[in-house]
């Protein structure tokens, strides 16, 4: 008799975390955290004293994190920082998001359409009420006072041109206007380096990383693995090292058990322990050179690296909430619907990454199946 596809994930799960040891929460981690860690809202704004451009990695669709970025709107614009920089959104309707913010009445339809454009199925609320929440505060402002912006890093990819074949051939027809994240650092250079302005920019993860490298498979490198320094965050600290700081939001991370890939706590563990201790609370720290940043990580972080640690991946970070108690993000029911189904089928993102969309309800199951996936997997660590 076969074990059912769910029992045997359970079973990889739990294997995985039985061959862990645990790691000892030091006293010295423990006053750490106590003494020198603050609020996140505080941690944040305390990073722009010394830096232009702060990077917020996030898991994607952790609703927390989005609430988290809405709330720091007014705290930003107090302290100087007028600008958001979110990877959802396409540079060239950068002029209706501007209007959207400073008009009198909140247009929610042109919000949809402002992220359909970049990527159609991107419909969760919570990431278009961080343009509300910018249009609420600049209500709020004097009228000849500077709005707040919120400025998109990406731009319209062509999905609809893959050929499903990778080469760089093929994916210059996807992504014309060149390698993504080299956009999006030229986008930030541009508007906010040059001009000696500030943004808190939030991106997936991967791109928001400074000085670390991820790992990949190299037939010529040294225990066959080589790192990609190129992302986002990569190409900005290379040029302006002393301008940028990168902070990870408190998530899951992976690790690969055979051909399975699973969802793990960080540090094995020690990490919401040690935040556990203290009773959980909302907290922002540093990473580098810090006793939390001494934890060991043996996540796919570490591939390729020797006795890795927490301060290896980022520069800093913010826990909001146990993973436990983290949530997805609410799927908008009519962001896909008869009107733009069939462009939304056309220019479906990535195939590679999902199965072959043929309808609505395909889409639809997609996105809710997205966000559900955050609950139902984090629930479990």
């Amino acid at each position: 008799m076969k074990t059912p596809p769910g029992i045997r994930l359970l079973l990889l799960i739990l294997m995985f975390h039985l061959s862990l040891t645990a790691q000892d929460i030091t006293p010295e981690m423990t006053a750490y955290i106590r003494e020198s860690a603050s609020s996140p809202e505080a941690y944040v704004i305390e990073k722009f004293r010394s830096h232009d451009v702060v990077f917020l990695g996030e898991h994607h669709l952790v609703k927390e994190n989005l609430l988290f970025v809405q709330l720091l709107i007014p705290k930003l614009y107090e302290n100087g920082i007028y600008t958001i920089g979110m990877e959802f959104g396409a540079f060239e309707v950068q002029d209706k998001l501007d209007e959207l913010l400073a008009s009198d009445t909140y247009n929610e339809q042109m919000a949809r359409e402002i992220m359909f454009t970049y990527n159609v199925a991107w419909g969760y609320q919570e990431y278009l009420d961080v343009y509300k929440a910018a249009w609420q505060f600049n209500r709020s402002l004097p009228e000849k006072a500077r709005k707040f912006r919120i400025l998109s890093l990406s731009y319209i990819f062509h999905w609809e041109k893959f050929t499903g074949t990778r080469n760089p051939e093929s994916m210059s027809l996807v992504f014309p206007l060149g390698t993504i994240d080299k956009f999006r650092a030229e986008i930030i250079e541009k508007e906010i380096v040059q001009k000696n302005e500030k943004i808190l920019a939030l991106v997936g993860t991967p791109h928001a990383y400074s000085g670390y490298g991820s790992a990949f498979y190299k037939y010529n490198g040294d225990n066959f693995v080589d790192f990609d320094f190129d992302w986002l965050g990569n190409r900005l600290y290379r040029k302006y090292p002393g301008k940028v700081f990168s902070i990870m939001l408190h998530q899951a991370f992976t690790m690969k058990q055979g051909e399975t890939y699973l969802l793990i706590s960080p540090c094995e563990g020690a990490l919401e322990r040690l935040m556990a201790i203290n009773d959980n609370k909302p907290l922002g720290f540093d990473l580098q050179h810090t006793p939390p940043g001494r934890l060991r990580d043996r996540s796919m972080h570490a591939t390729g690296y020797t006795d890795f640690t927490l301060g290896q991946l980022f520069d800093g970070y913010i826990f909001l909430e146990p993973l436990n108690k983290l949530e997805g993000c609410t799927p908008i029911p009519d962001f896909v619907n008869e009107s733009n189904i069939q462009q939304a089928l056309e220019k479906f993102p990535d195939p590679d990454w999902h199965g072959k969309m043929n309808s609505l309800d395909d889409i639809r199951n997609f996105m809710r199946d997205n966000s559900e996936r955050i609950a139902s997997q984090y629930s479990k660590l």
